[in-house]
């Protein structure tokens, strides 16, 4: 049913109702002082599924086998209400989480809260894919068959190193606004941090969490929320242990026409995807070697050519074509004639055109069929096409059928598919002067000034070689530049995989995550109780104070 604050806000719209839809002759007022269409009106929103202000939760008892050691756990699906400094409930925030029994409240046991990107999707993917205790298993790669489908324990879950709270964004999901709240409230870099940031504070409340360990677990967007919200937690008092980045995209900057970064941010992954594809002439014995190679080419010979524009000579752009053609698996012709600058729709559709075959953007090992085989882009992701439909029927039965989580609102896929959608890139970040106003946001600022802060912060950057869609070069362009001093830089780590967006979905990728993961969660609790940091302070930490 609908709040009592909701049923009051809309009334008011409906007696605040514009001139011109005053001018018809009114309905005939019965006793009661409302028209029939007034009547009519309301009945019909009091029927409006809703988000509830009070805080709602189910809850099932599981167990999983993680390495010969059985770990029961209680699986919990719910609702938190995030309020503004004034009490006010905002929005209603639907999460599901996974901790383990036996463990006293206000315990020592890490929690790690996951979510995934968009902006505007909900975190499901991770949910039903990385690890938590049950998710549905992948082959690498393949187009998942129809139902049913093959849900079930997962192995390589972390709820042997971790606790679990996967939080889906406002506007996404179960998550809505409140009361007079808009979406556009919500809708923003900072906004959405902003959300995040009383979520996490709301549930380590809620469920005696202040003095567990914490981490953070963003995919994609998620990666960029995550710079902003390590940086808003540090500042609201709460101190991350880590934070686990995904398949990142923390600086939107560089999309903008006319930059050039983002032809250099590509090329590796278009190398890697040229050797899965054997597409790459003189193909080294693995794809790690011929990354390498790209990488070589695009911080040398590449940079210089895009730097000197239109007054490259004759004779470099044909070298430097020559030498992309090598890696890239495309013909030096098509790449002169595209200056140089490969965009992402055409070398999906180019790579593979002698076959009729396009390539998947979230990952490239996967091939699709377009209508026309001779545009310029593809049609579809084909990557996109071969999980969507397994993952959102899983976690639909998962969460009604073995939860027990009941609700008559839809569980919205994208926040882009609602009314009000549009998204302020605008981003407060913290600048030499108190602030800096960005337009396009690049939170690896807002990260490195977290980390900064605290020299116990651990940052792991997960990658994809295959990934199309976040390119782990401009990961690694991004992450390269947050000027961190050099004992600070131990802090940052990187690991990569052959797997593309959703890492995950490859099961011989999801192992070695796992293992990659349990050590980090190993060393990240353990540095946060040893006698010394890590790293040294950025902070003074007392002696003579100084006089004029």
């Amino acid at each position: 049913m609908p709040s009592k604050l909701l049923i009051s806000f809309l009334l008011s719209t409906v007696i605040a109702a514009p001139s011109f839809a005053q001018e018809a002759k009114p309905d005939a007022k019965p006793a009661g002082g409302k028209t029939h269409t007034e009547i009519a009106k309301q009945e019909a929103e009091s029927a409006w599924a809703t988000a509830p202000i009070e805080e709602q939760e189910v809850k099932h008892r599981d167990a999983v086998t993680v390495g010969g050691r059985r770990l029961p756990y209680t699986a919990s699906a719910g609702t938190l209400t995030i309020r503004d400094i004034e009490g006010k409930p905002t929005a209603s925030v639907f999460y599901t989480a996974y901790t383990l029994d036996g463990v006293k409240p206000g315990s020592k046991r890490p929690v790690t809260f996951f979510y995934n990107g968009g902006p505007g999707s909900p975190s499901f993917w991770l949910r039903m894919g990385s690890f938590a205790p049950i998710r549905i298993r992948t082959t690498n790669p393949e187009f998942i068959r129809p139902a049913p489908y093959d849900v079930g324990p997962n192995p390589d879950t972390l709820l042997d190193k971790t606790d679990m709270v996967f939080i889906d964004a406002v506007g996404t999901g179960y998550s809505r606004p409140l009361g007079d709240m808009k979406p556009s409230d919500f809708y923003g870099t900072d906004e959405d941090a902003d959300a995040f940031a009383k979520a996490i504070l709301r549930y380590s409340t809620k469920y005696s969490r202040w003095t567990s360990p914490k981490f953070l677990f963003g995919e994609s967007y998620g990666t960029l929320r995550s710079g902003a919200l390590a940086y808003q937690l540090q500042e609201r008092g709460m101190a991350l242990n880590g934070v686990v980045l995904l398949s990142s995209i923390m600086n939107y900057g560089y999309r903008q026409p006319g930059l050039d970064q983002v032809y250099l941010n590509y090329l590796p992954s278009y190398a890697a995807t040229a050797w899965y594809h054997n597409r790459m002439p003189n193909r080294p014995a693995d794809v790690a070697t011929a990354v390498a190679q790209a990488r070589t080419f695009a911080t040398g010979p590449y940079m210089v050519a895009l730097a000197k524009g239109q007054s490259i000579s004759d004779a470099e752009r044909d070298a430097v074509a020559n030498q992309m053609s090598q890696l890239i698996g495309i013909s030096p012709d098509f790449i002169k004639r595209a200056n140089l600058r490969i965009d992402l729709p055409r070398f999906q559709k180019e790579l593979l055109r002698g076959q009729a075959r396009t390539i998947g953007r979230f990952d490239s090992r996967y091939t699709g069929i377009d209508t026309d085989a001779a545009g310029e882009r593809p049609e579809t992701d084909a990557s996109s096409d071969a999980i969507s439909g397994a993952y959102i029927a899983s976690f639909t039965d998962y969460l009604t059928g073995t939860l027990g989580y009941r609700t008559e609102m839809p569980y919205r896929l994208s926040a882009r598919d609602a009314a009000g959608w549009s998204w302020n890139w605008k981003h407060d970040a913290p600048g030499r002067s108190g602030g800096g106003g960005q337009n396009n946001p690049n939170t690896a600022v807002d990260l490195a000034a977290a980390m900064r802060a605290n020299p116990y912060l651990k940052v792991l950057s997960m990658n994809g070689y295959y990934d199309m869609a976040t390119p782990f070069f401009g990961t690694e362009n991004d992450l390269g530049h947050m000027m961190l001093e050099r004992p600070q830089q131990a802090n940052l780590r990187f690991t990569y995989y052959p797997a593309g967006h959703m890492t995950y979905l490859n099961p011989d990728a999801l192992h070695r995550m796992k293992a990659d993961l349990a050590g980090w969660y190993d060393e990240a609790v353990s540095d946060a109780r040893s006698a010394t940091p890590p790293v040294p302070a950025t902070t003074s930490t007392g002696g003579d104070t100084p006089t004029n």
